[in-house]
């Protein structure tokens, strides 16, 4: 029952998210959908952590190289999310005003992403791969 009110509430964030991306891109008063590259990346931020996940053995406690190169890639990902909104404005191709909507999408888009992982992560009885 943990597992249903945990993805639920994940799903909920996500929603709530994505409305904020969407607010920046269709309101009547910004009107550019620019900010929907974003997507891309919410796509691609996992990947190279799910990846190395399957490749690395979690069995030895020392760091691997692969599971760190995951880690910088995601980061990579991340931030290039975080910067797109702030370069699309600078450059006058939408409003700041959009900005601010799109990057508190963000915010709550890759919190929901990290709680995905951090709930359905681990290696006990529920783990997200039975989903």
């Amino acid at each position: 029952m943990a597992g249903i009110k945990a993805l639920i509430s994940l799903s909920f964030g996500g929603a709530v998210g994505l409305m904020f991306l969407m607010l920046g891109c269709a309101l009547p008063v910004y009107n550019k959908y620019w900010p929907l590259f974003l997507l891309f990346f919410y796509i691609l931020s996992p990947v190279p952590y799910c990846i190395s996940r399957r490749v690395v053995d979690d069995t030895d406690s020392a760091s691997h190289a692969c599971k760190e190169l995951a880690l910088f890639l995601t980061t990579g990902i991340v931030v290039s999310a975080f910067g797109l909104p702030v370069v699309f404005a600078r450059a006058e191709v939408i409003a700041w005003g959009a900005c601010a909507l799109v990057l508190t999408g963000n915010v709550v888009i890759f919190a929901t992403i990290l709680g995905f992982f951090l709930v359905f992560g681990s290696n006990d009885d529920f783990s997200w791969q039975q989903w």
